[in-house]
């Protein structure tokens, strides 16, 4: 019945910076980007090359997460990289901050994280074959 995930929405606290972020830095192409004037909010439609889409939101006084990362709710977002280690590398390079890079015990494939603008955990995940 379900054939994909279409987007992730997300609120962030400080548009332009998460904007650059998403887009700039970890490369998402804009879509679509429109203000909501009653709403005094911003919508940013974003997408990968693989369809996937964030939609990025800003709402006036959003309350923060209440805790991080053990929340029930989402918990994290992870992409897929073809090389973990050049991701880390260009992410720092970026100015962004990144975990170890760890390797999971069951799948033995190595992944990390870092944090968008907010503190949501993201994920890099190395798809090997």
């Amino acid at each position: 019945m379900l054939n994909a995930t279409h987007h992730i929405a997300i609120i962030c606290s400080d548009y332009s910076v998460s904007k650059h972020f998403y887009s700039e830095l970890l490369g998402f192409k804009v879509i679509a980007e429109n203000y909501r004037k009653e709403r005094d909010s911003y919508k940013l439609d974003l997408a990968l090359p693989d369809g996937t889409q964030i939609e990025l939101f800003s709402f006036p006084d959003a309350p923060k997460r209440p805790t991080h990362p053990e929340a029930q709710g989402l918990r994290h977002l992870a992409f897929s990289v073809d090389d973990i280690v050049k991701s880390v590398e260009w992410l720092n390079e970026q100015g962004i901050d990144v975990e170890p890079i760890r390797t999971d015990e069951y799948t033995g494939k190595r992944y990390t994280f870092f944090q968008d603008p907010d503190g949501l955990p993201l994920e890099l995940c190395e798809e090997v074959s």
